[in-house]
């Protein structure tokens, strides 16, 4: 039960080295903060990484005889030390998980809180200490930024004598009848005490009757955790927004004393099985093909996001006909969980560890891993738990270089400590922790037949050399399908629109410019070369259109070819990346200012529910050599879709029309790709053709042109 939220009058010092909680009472020194926030927001504390400490003083009213009080620090980066009228009342690591202290004996009616704050640079890149994810490391967030702070809202609780830490549901099985609902209770009892559980589970977004259920247990002093089961009557199930409604309950736990409720939570929740089976995702027994994206932070400032940017994210995702993101590498605000709960979108959950680490944190992994699991676990949104993102030696993904590529590939196919050692401890126990959900050991594991299984696929040919090329693709794709059964990573580099772009660089650019767009932004110049010439650029505009579309191109490419196999083997097309975190050139299809690329649009067009498109390989072909181009449709709905009228043409570098070919056609439900037709160009003239597809009949219509290379 919230008391009070201490959210007004706080101070932070920075610091070399920290002073056991004596620090001066003064205000030299000291300088206003916002909590929840973090300290590089100050701007007298931009650069600073390190230690601080946070003071505040606040008035408590005296609790009533046999009340306990809490003070609950619900995200603090990284390290903490809390301090509560002189007296240290605990310490803490990690940043995602809620953490709190009983301090009845210590409040006052008037106190002073301090609260020591490390967040450490982490400069041993392949031996990292930190369970931070891609905060710590990554090449999507400006590496001198620093996200130390109390990121989330410090509170003052009291409960009676029986606390109530946390709460979480699961769906153990479910049918139009009953739900078998399996319940975790933290609890902190005072004394040893016989106790009454009571759920109550209200309708949210239908109308149906509450339902109550009552359980008794007797309980030790202590601390404790109390599980059962329970079923729930004619359930109204979750579902994500293009397969039905996410309909959910309002769920509050009270734990019942006799001279009443001694402490309560409450929380959404929906009621819904999700499986892989062969890597095809199935929800309520329904199977699909998973599409969507990867999610960074909201904000590189993770305090900053709200409810409301939330969900101006989730309404881009479902107009882009996504059903799922993989929050990549980190955990983030609880406000997304729950707007994913009520969006109907999918959620593939990274534990916050990237590339390599020291083994020494194996511990901490092991007991953060399952503060995820309990934290997360009733969303019904929340449906995969990963342990680990790439585990393999990376320390620069602009590191190109034959030695830097050969230690990434000795990682990736022999033995690994953090793949083989830690991740699969992690997973044995998440899967014991939570059996509702698939775990998954580390994304990125490629599959080798005859060798080894792999996890999910990452497919970067076309951006990094460590991959190769399209060509490779297209060998990888007929020799290794194995790792194209549920891709999570592929794209490549991308301008905001121009508009965007000018609010944090030149038009032109310069060599300055691009310097620190590399060094501050997450731009990867040398990379680009590769594939583009973008240095050719006379404008930013030129400059902005050269490179989405190659971006579009690319993202197209592993599109069309992971539809046309679904579910032979394909089971989830994820692609990197969704947003901007901060002002940046990265692999988004939105920027920071939640402004679409072209490469969204044509993103969205490319995961249209009903779909045409072609394949052929994209290179550049000879005189007179023929090119077969068998032409596709497919339908992810769950109906049949009757009347889809596709019409192709194909023309020449003139314009002139050599071929054209309308189709009708009925497509089943949640089809595979259907092949209506092949047209064949045999070309006889350098320039580009053009193949022209246009799909009518359908309630989102597919408009779209592939050029053909002829030299």
């Amino acid at each position: 039960m919230l008391d009070q939220t201490l959210n007004t009058a706080w101070q932070i010092r920075p610091l070399e080295h920290f002073t056991q909680g004596i620090y001066p009472r003064d205000d030299e020194g000291w300088l206003p903060a916002v909590v929840p926030g973090h300290w590089q927001q100050i701007p007298e504390l931009s650069t600073h990484i390190g230690k601080v400490v946070y003071r505040c003083h606040f008035a408590a009213a005296e609790g009533a005889a046999g009340q306990r009080r809490w003070l609950r620090l619900n995200g603090a980066f990284y390290y903490s030390r809390v301090y509560l009228n002189g007296v240290v009342v605990g310490s803490h690591e990690g940043y995602f998980a809620p953490v709190e202290y009983e301090v009845g004996a210590l409040l006052q009616a008037e106190n002073d809180l301090l609260i020591e704050l490390d967040s450490p640079e982490e400069r041993n890149k392949s031996g990292k200490r930190m369970i931070t994810g891609v905060f710590s490391h990554w090449d999507c967030l400006d590496p001198y930024a620093n996200p130390g702070g109390l990121w989330l809202p410090v509170e003052l609780h009291q409960s009676g004598p029986l606390r109530l830490t946390h709460a979480r549901c699961l769906t153990l099985a479910c049918d139009e009848r009953f739900a078998q609902i399996r319940f975790d209770l933290d609890l902190d009892a005072a004394h040893a005490c016989a106790v009454t559980l009571r759920f109550t589970f209200t309708p949210r977004t239908f109308v149906a009757p509450v339902q109550t259920i009552i359980q008794r247990r007797v309980l030790r002093a202590g601390q404790q955790e109390v599980g059962g089961l329970f079923k729930l009557r004619e359930p109204r199930l979750w579902w994500t927004h293009d397969l039905g409604r996410p309909d959910l309950y309002d769920v509050q736990v009270e734990v019942v004393l006799e001279e009443g409720v001694s402490d309560r939570c409450a929380f959404g929740f929906g009621v819904r099985r999700f499986e892989l089976r062969n890597w095809a995702p199935h929800l309520n027994g329904v199977r699909f093909q998973a599409k969507g994206n990867n999610y960074p932070p909201g904000d590189m400032w993770i305090a900053t996001m709200t409810r409301e940017r939330y969900d101006q994210d989730l309404l881009l995702v479902r107009e882009c006909f996504m059903n799922m993101l993989r929050i990549h590498a980190h955990i983030d605000h609880p406000a997304l969980y729950e707007a994913a709960d009520v969006a109907g979108i999918l959620i593939w959950q990274d534990f916050p560890l990237q590339w390599l680490y020291d083994q020494q944190i194996l511990p901490e992994a092991r007991r953060q891993v399952l503060e995820m699991t309990r934290l997360l676990g009733s969303h019904p949104s929340v449906v995969i738990w990963c342990m680990h993102n790439e585990a393999v030696l990376i320390e620069d993904t602009t590191d190109e270089s034959l030695l830097a590529r050969l230690r990434t590939y000795a990682t990736g196919f022999g033995f690994n400590w953090n793949r083989d050692v830690m991740d699969s401890q992690l997973k044995a126990l998440v899967e014991a922790d939570d059996p509702t959900r698939p775990a998954i050991r580390s994304s990125g594991e490629p599959d080798v037949p005859y060798l080894r299984r792999g996890t999910d696929g990452h497919a970067y040919f076309g951006w990094y050399r460590t991959y190769g090329t399209l060509d490779d693709a297209e060998v990888m794709q007929r020799r290794f399908s194995g790792n194209m059964s549920f891709v999570t990573e592929f794209g490549a580099q991308s301008f905001p629109n121009v508009e965007s772009s000018r609010r944090f660089m030149p038009d032109p650019l310069d060599a300055e410019a691009i310097a620190r767009l590399s060094i501050h932004h997450g731009f990867q110049a040398e990379i680009m070369d590769n594939w583009i010439a973008w240095r050719q650029a006379e404008s930013l505009a030129e400059l902005v259109d050269l490179t989405q579309d190659y971006q579009i191109f690319i993202n197209r490419y592993y599109i069309d070819r992971l539809r046309f196999y679904k579910y032979r083997p394909n089971g989830g097309i994820i692609p990197f990346l969704f947003v901007d975190p901060y002002p940046a050139v990265l692999w988004s299809v939105v920027d920071y200012w939640r402004v679409p690329k072209r490469s969204y649009y044509a993103m969205r067009m490319a995961f249209s529910p009903q779909y045409a498109f072609c394949l052929f390989p994209p290179r550049a072909y000879s005189l007179g050599e023929a090119v077969e181009l068998p032409l596709y449709l497919i339908n992810d709905a769950q109906m049949t879709i009757g009347g889809a009228r596709l019409v192709a043409r194909l023309t020449d570098p003139q314009g002139q029309l050599l071929a054209e070919t309308i189709r009708m056609r009925d497509l089943p439900p949640d089809c595979q790709a259907i092949e209506v037709d092949r047209l064949r160009l045999t070309p006889t003239m350098r320039g580009r053709y053009c193949l022209a597809l246009e799909l009518t009949g359908v309630v989102h219509e597919v408009r779209q042109d592939y050029m053909i290379e002829v030299v």
